[in-house]
C-alpha cells in the first residue's frame, strides 16, 4: 500500500509540471520588456484601436500583432531595409535623411510612418481650428511661441468682424524638407501641399478673399518639435512659411 501512494504521488507530480510547462509555453512569461502604451501622435488602426509604433529601424507601424488565445502565430513581419527606411517622404544623402537618423538614435520609439499620418492629422485640426477660431485646440497643437502669434491674428480679424471657412478636400503629398537636433529637441520641416476650399467674409457676409465655391492648391511649410528627453509623446508645431 506504501509503495502504491508513492508511485501515485509520483505520477501526479510529473502530471502537474507538464502542464505548467505546456501553460507556460502557450501563454508566456513577462520579461521587462513589455511595450509601453501607445503614443497619442501615432496613426490608429482601422477599428480604433491604437497601433503601437514600431522599431525605429523598421519604421512600420504595421508589425505587432497579438494573436487571440489558440490563434496560429501570426507570419513574421518583413522590415525594410534600413537603407529605405525614410522613403519616400525624403531622399537618401539629403540633409533631412541624415537628421532622421539622429533623431531615431535620440529616440529609439521614432518611426516614421506615425509620425507623418500624426503630422497630417495636426495639419488639418490647426488649419480648422484657426478657421473655426478655436483657441483651446490650438493651445494643444501649436508651441507657446506660435500659439501667440496666432491668437494675435484671431483677435485681429475678431476686431474686423471677419469669419473665415475652411473645407479640406486632401492632402496630396508630404515631403521632409528638413529634420535633425536642437540639442534635446527634435526638429522635423514638412512640407504640406493640400487641396482645399477656403473663403473669408467681411461683417455683411460678403466675401473678401478666397471662394466657397473653388478648391485651390495650399503650400505649407510647417516645423514640428518634441523634446526627446520628455515623456511627453506629442510633437507641437514650432514654425510655420510659405512654400517658395
Amino acid at each position: 500500500m506504501e509503495n502504491s501512494f508513492d508511485m501515485t504521488t509520483i505520477v501526479f507530480a510529473v502530471l502537474a509540471a507538464f502542464v505548467v510547462w505546456k501553460l507556460r509555453s502557450v501563454l508566456g512569461t513577462r520579461n521587462g520588456a513589455e511595450k509601453p502604451p501607445s503614443n497619442p501622435f501615432a496613426s490608429r488602426a482601422p477599428g480604433g484601436s491604437g497601433a503601437r509604433r514600431s522599431d525605429a529601424d523598421s519604421g512600420d507601424s504595421g508589425n505587432r500583432v497579438v494573436p487571440l488565445p489558440g490563434a496560429a502565430e501570426p507570419p513574421v513581419a518583413i522590415a525594410p531595409a534600413k537603407g529605405d527606411r525614410w522613403k519616400p517622404h525624403t531622399e537618401p544623402g539629403s540633409k533631412a535623411w541624415a537628421g532622421l537618423d539622429a533623431i531615431a538614435a535620440a529616440d529609439r520609439a521614432f518611426a516614421i510612418k506615425p509620425f507623418v499620418e500624426g503630422a497630417k492629422s495636426a495639419y488639418e485640426m490647426i488649419v480648422t481650428a484657426f478657421a473655426e477660431g478655436n483657441r483651446e485646440v490650438l493651445r494643444n497643437l501649436l508651441s507657446p511661441e506660435v500659439f501667440e502669434s496666432f491668437a494675435a491674428a484671431l483677435a485681429e480679424r475678431e476686431r474686423r468682424g471677419e469669419k473665415v471657412t475652411t473645407t479640406f478636400v486632401s492632402i496630396d503629398k508630404v515631403m521632409i524638407d528638413d529634420a535633425g537636433l536642437n540639442g534635446r529637441t527634435a526638429e522635423i520641416k514638412i512640407h504640406f501641399t493640400a487641396q482645399m476650399i477656403t473663403a473669408t467674409r467681411d461683417p455683411a457676409g460678403t466675401v473678401i478673399d478666397g471662394s466657397p465655391d473653388r478648391v485651390v492648391q495650399i503650400d505649407d511649410v510647417w516645423t514640428f518639435a518634441r523634446n526627446t528627453g520628455s515623456r511627453d509623446p506629442n510633437w507641437k508645431l514650432a514654425a510655420t512659411e510659405t512654400a517658395h
